[in-house]
């Protein structure tokens, strides 16, 4: 039979109250790059970025990144997409190793909630690559800026980062790098904080009531 052993030990800060301005909360954005999108069975984490925000200040230099051993070969496919290459990622640390640095990076900085463009999916890499190690990811606190956007503009329809950062006016950095994608989604948030302000909501309660989405009761 398989048991799962406690959670993975991390902690974010999101015991706090519903009424705390948004200006004072601190966000983690990030961002994974894997070998495929079968990340419940064969494909592997290969790169984990992030950057800090805090209300509507993208802080450039609080940055977290690493390369990840996948323990597998590398498509053709997906170093032509990443530029990740076997090279990158042979002295890199393991999953389980990186995740770790992640989430300690996180507790450090006392964030508040994870963000991310389509983060579900970025949540569900991270919770099978735990499983493998047989622990379990508890559920975090997240926002999707794909919800957010949903609130703001709900004439959108569509899913790409860069589309999307393009028709905000919002900074873009380099394509398929976990790091370059998580300070584009960074600026993206960023500017859709301030929109969601110019609507007159202030609060992190109105931010989480906003945002709210079936993907946050998905069991995990």
């Amino acid at each position: 039979m398989f048991f799962l052993r406690k959670a993975i030990d991390y902690k974010l800060n999101d015991n706090i109250p519903l009424s705390t301005p948004m200006d004072d909360i601190v966000f983690t954005v990030f961002d994974t790059e894997t070998t495929g999108f079968d990340v419940a069975t064969t494909d592997r984490l290969i790169e984990i970025g992030a950057v800090q925000v805090k209300g509507t200040t993208v802080l450039e230099n609080e940055i977290f990144h690493t390369y990840v051993n996948p323990c597998r070969d590398i498509p053709k496919v997906i170093t032509e997409l990443t530029n990740i290459t076997e090279e990158k990622v042979k002295n890199a640390p393991i999953a389980i190793e990186a995740l770790q640095q992640f989430f300690d990076f996180v507790q450090q900085k006392r964030s508040v909630c994870f963000v991310g463009h389509y983060i579900s999916f970025d949540l569900f890499v991270i919770k099978h690559e735990l499983r493998r190690e047989k622990m379990k990811f508890r559920k975090p606190t997240f926002i999707d800026t794909l919800d957010l956007i949903g609130f703001i503009a709900p004439s959108y329809d569509m899913r790409d980062l860069e589309r999307y950062a393009q028709a905000f006016g919002t900074r873009m950095y380099e394509r398929h790098s976990a790091i370059g994608d998580a300070l584009t989604t960074a600026y993206l948030f960023v500017e859709l904080l301030e929109q969601f302000r110019m609507r007159g909501y202030r609060t992190w309660g109105e931010l989480l009531r906003a945002t709210d989405s079936q993907m946050r009761s998905i069991s995990f």
